[in-house]
């Protein structure tokens, strides 16, 4: 487990090894102001889709996808729950889920197993510019790795543009930083 850091701005469990990275936060007032990692609630996910609309939904559809998607021996998400979308309405982002949705800049670590995913190109060009110590190794025009800090570049969490190929390819690249 990640040591909690003042820095991280976001959802989730403050002390996470599975952390996301996006470049907006929900549009709601609750939110605006937030300066730490806040562990989401169970209804709370349901609050924000309905508040926000589809996009937001589709953040927390593809995350919870993604974790089931991934190597069950390396991660253990999908056997605390019987569906991608249990998961989703009762343990992402909650408290000591080991998941967190990002809103400020990676702070990076090698601690073993942890892992760092930045949604969108776009936005991981900005961290860069803005000082991210990464050496990204770029796969293709959407996906990236920087396998000494554990961070992966990909398309934003959104269906079509990580649609259900491209989030298995996304897998593949986080099992391989254990290779």
């Amino acid at each position: 487990m990640i040591a909690p850091t003042p820095n991280r701005i976001g959802f989730g469990d403050a002390g996470a090894q599975f952390n996301v990275y996006i470049a907006n936060r929900p549009p709601m007032t609750e939110y605006a102001s937030l300066q730490t990692v806040q562990p989401l609630d169970g209804g709370e996910i349901q609050a924000i889709n309905q508040a926000c609309g589809n996009g937001w939904r589709k953040v927390f559809n593809v995350y919870a996808k993604l974790l089931f998607a991934l190597d069950k021996t390396q991660f253990g998400f999908s056997q605390q729950a019987t569906s991608w979308q249990q998961y989703r309405d009762t343990l992402l982002l909650q408290a000591k889920s080991q998941t967190a949705l990002l809103f400020s800049s990676p702070e990076l670590n090698t601690a073993l197993g942890t892992v760092h995913i930045i949604t969108g190109r776009t936005y991981a060009k900005t961290l860069l510019d803005a000082g991210l110590p990464a050496r990204f190794i770029w796969l293709n025009h959407e996906f990236a790795v920087d396998k000494y800090n554990r961070l992966l570049v990909c398309p934003y969490f959104d269906y079509r543009q990580l649609n259900n190929e491209k989030l298995v390819f996304l897998a593949r690249m986080i099992k391989a930083l254990d290779e």
